[in-house]
């Protein structure tokens, strides 16, 4: 088990450069899989980056080149920096370990102003 809390998210106007992080309730060296997902109104949920355990990295097209996802194990900590934001990232965010049938935290709203 793993629980999961993320912080960071709020009212940002668009261009802004917010840092969302999740805190892992132990560690997270042996989590091979996290992610970050959102999910706007209406919409289903989705990918939004993950990175594994040896730092690979894989994020959704519409992010790529301005969002990071990183992980700090010594801190069970993972993080997004999210770069140029724009008003269609208005999302809950939600932080995923271990794959998205396993554990997830409950989500931290990002609202970006034109």
């Amino acid at each position: 088990q793993v629980q999961l809390v993320e912080s960071g998210g709020g009212l940002v106007q668009a261009g802004g450069s917010p840092r969302l992080s999740c805190a892992a309730s132990r560690s997270i060296v042996r989590i091979y899989a996290m992610g970050w997902y959102r999910q706007a109104p209406g919409k289903q949920r989705e990918l939004v980056a993950t990175i594994t355990s040896g730092r690979n990295t894989n994020y959704a097209d519409s992010v790529k080149g301005r969002f990071t996802i990183s992980r700090d194990n010594a801190k069970n900590t993972l993080y997004l920096q999210m770069n140029s934001l724009k008003p269609e990232d208005t999302a809950i965010y939600y932080c995923n370990a271990g794959g998205y049938n396993s554990y997830w935290g409950q989500g931290t709203q990002v609202t970006v102003s034109s």
